[in-house]
């Protein structure tokens, strides 16, 4: 049996330390330290490259295996809050909630093990610099197979560069797959050596490709339209109730009466205070607004999904949200609790969790039903195959998937609605837009989260959905963060976090279609194709050789 060296294992564990650090931590994340995604994967790769304490070539089989370590130790580290959403909000007791997180991992790490599987075939077939050369190809490979395959593409590597306004422009083209094919190249290229036999024209040729290279890339940044700031022609108001959730909700528990008025009083008379930016960043500036005065017209209104009661058939709900729609003379986007009858299920029913949207004249003028629900947290998969564990998931949610999207139109304008977990799709994200959305709106509840790395790294891929589909985002959250955020991904205005509170903010109507919204993950399928292509080839040789 072959002994893989220390040193291998203590290289996949640093990079999947490498790979926690350019992502939110226990707050918004420092552009300094989106830096260290330029070094991410690069102990990985250098320990995928090297050889056993025999002095052998790895197997693809010991390649995987420490990529399966350096997966562990990156969910660990990036997903640490599910033991927190898990104990304090889902009421488990703390020794299952570890466990469920260790299984997570264990689960997940498993795209990391794929990851260095593959380039342990690779390298058999076209050796070290073979190998390093297809890594970008089969990083973001793998990437959409976390989307297609167990849909949790949490925190793809090209999300760090959100802030980057030079990356940036990939993403309408390629979506975040493109930033992380860049990021994984560039750290593949420090492994890789270059050798050039001197021949006749070797300098003359090297130095053409470079001019026509920098020619191309000056002119192709000419024609994609530089990042800044996108003018604002409507407003909208953001509702931030700030409701406890789950087990952290121990405190008297107001009426559906109360609620109503409370989230009606925010939506006409917005907070005192909000951020120009992104909350609790340095440097941030905060402004404050006199006394509310009388309320002040706005083009949209916008309530979260929250834990709060409100079911759309409801008599006093709906009466509220017309009275409301009426005398602000505008839309209403709220999140509910959306029911049909359906006499060929179980229950006689079909459960949703929904968006529903209300006209000016105060009418319930359509639905839009969350269509990627939270395993285990809003329906359990396979709830046959979990008999043994029926205590533990009895608080899950028994909602049903909706079956079609659905933009809502008034005043010639179109709005897309997306529901919490929903925002970390692109390919879904974009299909508001391809059927005629011009803006989009968010409507979240965080709170499941509490003060960890979560919520920033939700609002992060938020902001990477505004820039593959140029347009701007409404986010409208429990707990935070509430913000609007402009076309090119940056966050204008915001409400402080864990404070009930609303923000008058300000958004623009865009109409075109980005490459992105209109062919979706087509870069990534490539990758796939490349990757596939290189796997089967490698298989074929093994195969004859054996």
């Amino acid at each position: 049996m072959r002994v893989l060296p220390a040193r291998l294992w203590a290289a996949a564990v640093l990079s999947g330390i490498l790979q926690v650090l350019p992502f939110p931590i226990a707050g918004p994340v420092p552009v300094w330290r989106t830096g260290f995604c330029w070094v991410a994967t690069l102990p990985l790769l250098w320990a995928l490259t090297r050889t056993d304490s025999n002095g052998k070539e790895l197997t693809a089989g010991a390649c995987a295996a420490l990529g399966y370590a350096s997966g562990i130790v990156w969910y660990l580290g990036n997903c640490y809050w599910i033991y927190q959403t898990m104990y304090l909000y889902g009421g488990l007791a703390k020794p299952i909630a570890v466990m469920i997180l260790v299984l997570f991992c264990l689960y997940l790490g498993l795209y990391h093990a794929l990851f260095g599987w593959l380039i342990g075939l690779a390298r058999r077939r076209f050796g070290v610099q073979g190998a390093l050369l297809l890594s970008p190809f089969v990083w973001v490979a793998v990437e959409l197979a976390r989307a297609r395959i167990t849909g949790l593409p949490w925190d793809l590597l090209g999300i760090t560069q959100v802030d980057n306004p030079l990356l940036i422009r990939l993403a309408p083209f390629t979506g975040a797959y493109g930033i992380s094919f860049v990021i994984a190249a560039v750290n593949a290229l420090w492994l890789v050596r270059i050798r050039i036999r001197e021949r006749r024209y070797t300098r003359v040729t090297l130095t053409v490709a470079g001019v026509a290279l920098v020619v191309f890339y000056m002119l192709g940044l000419r024609r994609i339209q530089t990042p800044g700031r996108s003018a604002a022609t409507a407003t909208a108001t953001l509702v931030q109730e700030n409701l406890e959730v789950g087990a952290a909700a121990t405190g008297p528990e107001n009426s559906e009466q109360e609620l109503l008025e409370s989230f009606s009083y925010l939506s006409r008379y917005p907070g005192e205070r909000m951020y120009l930016g992104i909350p609790e960043m340095p440097h941030t500036p905060a402004v404050r607004f006199l006394d509310r005065g009388e309320p002040r017209d706005v083009d949209l209104i916008v309530w979260p999904e929250s834990p709060a009661p409100f079911e759309e058939k409801d008599s006093g709900f709906q009466a509220a949200l017309a009275r409301l729609a009426q005398e602000a003379k505008a839309p209403v986007i709220v999140g509910n609790i959306g029911m049909d009858r359906d006499p060929g299920t179980k229950r006689g029913f079909q459960l949703y969790n929904s968006a529903s949207f209300v006209t000016p004249q105060g009418e319930f003028a359509g639905r839009y039903d969350k269509m990627h629900l939270v395993p285990f947290g809003e329906y359990v998969p396979f709830k046959d195959l979990f008999f043994f564990a029926q205590n533990l998931l009895h608080e899950a949610g028994t909602f049903d998937a909706g079956r079609h999207r659905v933009v809502f139109a008034v005043n010639g304008h179109k709005y897309g609605t997306f529901i919490c977990y929903e925002s970390i799709f692109g390919d879904e994200i974009r299909q508001f837009v391809k059927s005629g959305a011009d803006v989009l709106v968010n409507i979240s509840n965080d709170g499941w989260y509490g003060d960890t790395s979560a919520p920033w790294q939700h609002l992060n891929m938020v902001r990477m959905r505004a820039i593959e589909n140029h347009r701007w985002v409404l986010r409208a959250t429990n707990t935070g963060v509430t913000a609007s955020i402009n076309p090119y991904g940056r966050v204008v205005e915001a409400a402080q976090r864990h404070i009930r509170t609303s923000i008058r903010v300000g958004f623009g109507y865009e109409h075109d279609v980005t490459f992105y919204a209109a062919h979706g993950d087509l870069f990534a399928y490539l990758c796939a194709l490349v990757t596939a292509a290189a796997a089967w080839t490698g298989l074929r040789r093994r195969f004859a050789v054996n």
